[in-house]
């Protein structure tokens, strides 16, 4: 004699929609999509860099279109919103120890974003933009 189990119904591909978090950590993951692309983007540009400036010119042109502009705007959203979800999960996996206590969570995250501030202000001045 034998039952069958219950199953809950899912549905298959909206799933994620049913609640916020799942939204959420659906909108992370397609994150680390767009910056895997991005990347090979980046990878292109050295490969085209060391063609010669023919062909490095031909590159840049290629990313002052439109849609090029659109998708590193895109990009960038998406790549933010990746950033700050670690940042602001890391006082779980990274635990410091102070004493007979931890360091708080929120100075952890405080200190990864100046970070992040920092180097991104170093970086913009090396590249001349600062």
């Amino acid at each position: 004699m034998s039952r069958k189990p219950y199953v809950r119904p899912v549905a298959r591909t909206t799933w994620w929609l049913s609640k916020g978090r799942y939204v959420r950590y659906m909108a992370r993951e397609v994150s680390s999509l767009l910056i895997a692309i991005y990347l090979m983007v980046l990878i292109i540009g050295l490969m085209r860099l060391s063609q010669g400036p023919a062909a490095w010119q031909e590159y840049m042109e290629s990313l002052a279109s439109p849609v090029a502009v659109l998708f590193h705007l895109i990009a960038f959203g998406f790549t933010t919103y990746h950033a700050t979800c670690w940042f602001n999960v890391t006082p779980k996996a990274m635990r410091i120890p102070s004493g007979d206590d931890f360091v708080p969570g929120r100075l952890i995250i405080l200190a990864h974003y100046a970070i992040w501030g920092v180097v991104s202000l170093i970086i913009l001045v090396i590249a001349g933009v600062l």
